[in-house]
């Protein structure tokens, strides 16, 4: 996966898949690390991105709790 229109972050809406690209490497290899958590690896083990499906649900819960907890986002 590669930046789309230098886009390090994307979001597909009708897909709910939100893609973070950390690096402009190309990834050689993909590694789900939770359910729906897919890491992105490139040739040297590095990690160049990552993909959350379902990301609408999953960083609700994730916002949810933080907030639980106490934790405040900033702008």
């Amino acid at each position: 996966m590669k930046p789309k229109n230098g886009k390090i972050v994307n979001y597909d809406k009708e897909a709910d898949v939100l893609a973070v690209y950390l690096s402009r490497g190309r990834a050689e290899e993909l590694a789900e690390i939770a359910p729906g958590i897919s890491v992105e690896l490139g040739s040297a083990g590095n990690v160049v991105g990552f993909d959350i499906l379902n990301a609408s649900k999953v960083l609700r819960s994730f916002v949810n709790s933080a907030k639980r907890s106490g934790v405040h986002a900033r702008a």
